[in-house]
């Protein structure tokens, strides 16, 4: 397997020179930290046995969340999370998409205008929940932005998981929607878009002169909900890419592989390994920006709301929350137990490394 550190260790000085200067902050801590991560150039660990006393020292993972290596537990207890607020109603995932002659405009201001992404589509769900004739409440919606398509290209999008149902807080009434339909898609893209144009104005940016009339917007049922968020949570940390699907690094150029979503086999797609990072680190997020968000039903503070529902309606959520993998452990080279972390963040100077299976 291909290592993107690797990657990057070996095309980063024609990387800088290529596009050093049109980096984010964001960007290049991104590109020290998957480098360092878990390399001959990261800190070290003090580790030792609570069997047998040995010690050992072992290199950090960065802990960046669009590092191919790290967190995998993070992700998943995203997933138990939303788990926990599942209530008996369908569930459906709509997708708000943006046409390709704003994602420029986006890419300029990413801070302000992926936040007004989450803010319309959040509006968009709101109003038709309100105005539909069986819910008439406020909904509850959990949103992830993806920056990426497939081929790893920029293309900006919401993908928003929602229960059908709704909370009406002035009659402490609660109302759900039977079937598989839940609003009109192409409804949602007239509002979405009149949202989305209506904040790029208020903002005061450029609007390209041959955006198109008609957006889109996609949605589907997803059952219960589940597998939907698993989808979600895989894409949620851990980058963009996969490093097995780093088929090829060879003569300045590097070989990836990727689905095709029409035909769902995989296609390959090779480029100069200065513009393969490139495409991987204009997906990193800027500094502290939120890629899941939780509203309405949803959000954290209405736990209390989430657990009466649950007792109202009788429904047994430890059905559905299934435990994830426990956090992986550093076993002992000498004995096979568990090793303690006892100090991080070492200076390699008078260390060594010693190898361990987590």
């Amino acid at each position: 397997m291909i290592r993107l550190s690797s990657v990057i260790e070996q095309f980063e000085t024609n990387f800088l020179a290529q596009y050093g200067s049109t980096l984010l902050p964001s960007q290049r801590k991104a590109l020290s930290a998957i480098k360092q991560c878990r390399s001959s150039h990261s800190p070290l660990m003090k580790v030792s046995c609570s069997d047998c006393d040995h010690l050992s020292y072992v290199p950090h993972s960065c802990g960046h969340r669009s590092c191919p290596h790290c967190q995998s537990h993070e992700s998943q207890q995203w997933i138990e999370r939303q788990c926990q607020k599942q209530l008996p109603v369908n569930y459906f995932m709509i997708t708000f998409t943006l046409p390709k002659e704003l994602r420029p405009l986006f890419w300029s201001s990413q801070r302000l205008l992926y936040q007004q992404l989450f803010q319309c589509a959040w509006e968009t769900l709101k109003s038709f929940s309100h105005n539909d004739k069986q819910l008439k409440g406020m909904p509850g919606m959990v949103a992830v932005l993806h920056t990426h398509s497939r081929r790893l290209d920029f293309h900006p999008h919401l993908h928003t998981i929602m229960p059908a149902g709704a909370m009406d807080k002035v009659r402490g009434l609660w109302r759900k929607k039977e079937g598989a339909y839940l609003f009109n898609h192409k409804a949602l893209a007239k509002v979405f878009r009149a949202k989305m144009l209506a904040a790029i104005k208020q903002a005061r940016l450029t609007m390209p002169a041959n955006y198109p009339e008609k957006w889109v917007v996609d949605c589907k049922q997803v059952g219960s909900g589940e597998k939907a968020f698993v989808y979600l949570g895989r894409y949620l940390y851990k980058g963009v890419i996969q490093e097995k699907d780093i088929i090829n690094c060879a003569n300045g150029n590097v070989t990836f592989r990727y689905k095709e979503s029409k035909t769902q086999r995989y296609k390959t797609r090779t480029l100069p390994g200065a513009d393969f990072i490139q495409l991987i680190l204009q997906h990193v997020l800027p500094r502290r920006f939120r890629r899941a968000r939780d509203y309405g039903l949803l959000h954290p503070n209405s736990k209390t709301l989430i657990r009466r529902l649950h007792y109202l309606l009788k429904f047994n959520i430890n059905q559905w929350v299934k435990k994830g993998k426990p956090r992986p452990v550093i076993t002992c080279s000498c004995c096979g137990g568990v090793m303690n972390i006892t100090q991080t963040r070492l200076e390699r100077i008078g260390h060594s490394t010693q190898a361990h299976n987590p």
